[in-house]
């Protein structure tokens, strides 16, 4: 506990501090006041709204892995599962490059397909972030959740070719920009899904939306306070505010993040709520469609009418969170999964693995008893 006189010390040296600063703040609240007269009114819209999620990384919570191994899961708002494998950060990337494709070449998967549009037959060639060794293991096993992102992407690619009975927005989760593509893929991608989009209303007069929702951006955290002394998105109704590329620019610490080969998206900051203080959330606008702004939006707001259980969110977003989060009578599947992969692994030693599960895994939680 800090005493008394430290206390003292440590809010005037605060106070210092923020006497200092106060000229960022002004020049912050300079940079975002012409915002407040180009905020602008959703109007609802009705329009079919279906999102994509794959399954975090972190929630697998398994009490016992040694193998460390994750799920790659990509499952809709409607339940549709478009992806389930297990990968380990050990496992040969080698081997994760032939399960995309057929012994005679053709694709096996969504990631298979999106990897022969590119022009690549392996993942180090996809991704510069996935690097093997000379024994074929991953340098970093950070790479499995950059491969799910690629998984992801792939998947997205590959919904745009299907039919569609009604003109739908597709809401990813997050925003549509990446870093995890080698060269110009990613641009090459984007081209590919405008091209499949357009091919959409040609052939069957559908109309498919792209947008990205994220629950945090580096352009809100820095601006929210500037926002709310100048009234940005103070409003008694659902509005919305294109955000500048220069803001974006001075919010990001690589400027690439905020336009360039690694962007898809133009930035828009969304408030879906009636109330003022209702919750502001960033959403990227597939570039192509950046002057489809208030369709896309007014097709958003209907969905985030009736969210829950967050408030103000596309429903459709939380719908597949859920679907797609493995939890209770799932991870039980799951555990007893990896308990018989080892102890198939074992052989004579399987009668260790017995008496090991009965062992407490968490003893320090009797402390709460």
């Amino acid at each position: 506990m800090i005493d008394p006189a430290s206390q003292a010390q440590l809010k005037e040296a605060i106070a210092d501090c923020i006497g200092t600063d106060q000229g960022v703040l002004d020049a912050l609240r300079e940079e975002i006041r012409p915002l407040k007269s180009a905020t602008r009114r959703i109007q609802p819209r009705a329009t079919t709204s279906i999102s994509l999620v794959g399954t975090d990384g972190g929630n697998n919570q398994l009490q016992f892995d040694p193998f460390l191994i994750q799920l790659v899961r990509v499952v809709d708002s409607s339940n549709n599962e478009y992806c389930l494998e297990a990968v380990s950060p050990t496992t040969p990337i080698g081997k994760l490059d032939k399960r995309q494709f057929e012994p005679d070449g053709t694709p096996r998967t969504a990631l298979g397909e999106m990897m022969a549009f590119l022009g690549v037959d392996s993942l180090p060639a996809l991704s510069h972030m996935i690097r093997p060794t000379d024994k074929g293991k991953p340098v970093s096993p950070s790479w499995v959740q950059v491969y799910r992102e690629l998984v992801e992407w792939a998947i997205l690619f590959a919904i745009l070719k299907k039919d569609f009975g009604t003109d739908t927005l597709i809401v990813c989760d997050g925003l549509l920009r990446s870093k995890a593509f080698a060269k110009d893929l990613f641009p090459k991608l984007l081209q590919g899904m405008k091209d499949r989009i357009e091919t959409q209303w040609s052939k069957s007069r559908r109309r498919v939306y792209l947008a990205g929702v994220a629950k945090h951006s580096q352009v809100l955290s820095r601006y929210r306070l500037a926002m709310a002394l100048e009234g940005v998105l103070q409003t008694d109704y659902p509005a919305y505010v294109e955000v500048p590329r220069e803001i974006e620019r001075h919010s990001y610490v690589w400027s690439e993040f905020a336009e360039g080969e690694f962007v898809g998206g133009k930035m828009f900051l969304v408030k879906f709520g009636s109330h003022r203080r209702d919750p502001v959330w960033p959403v990227d606008i597939f570039v192509p469609q950046v002057g489809e702004a208030q369709t896309i939006l007014g097709s958003m707001l209907a969905d985030a009418i009736n969210g829950f259980p967050v408030p103000h969110y596309p429903r459709c977003l939380q719908k597949a969170h859920e679907n797609a989060a493995l939890v209770d009578f799932d991870f039980d599947i799951l555990q007893d999964f990896i308990y018989e992969g080892v102890r198939s692994s074992l052989g004579v030693d399987a009668a260790t693995l017995d008496a090991f599960q009965l062992q407490d895994a968490d003893p320090a939680q009797r402390r709460y008893g």
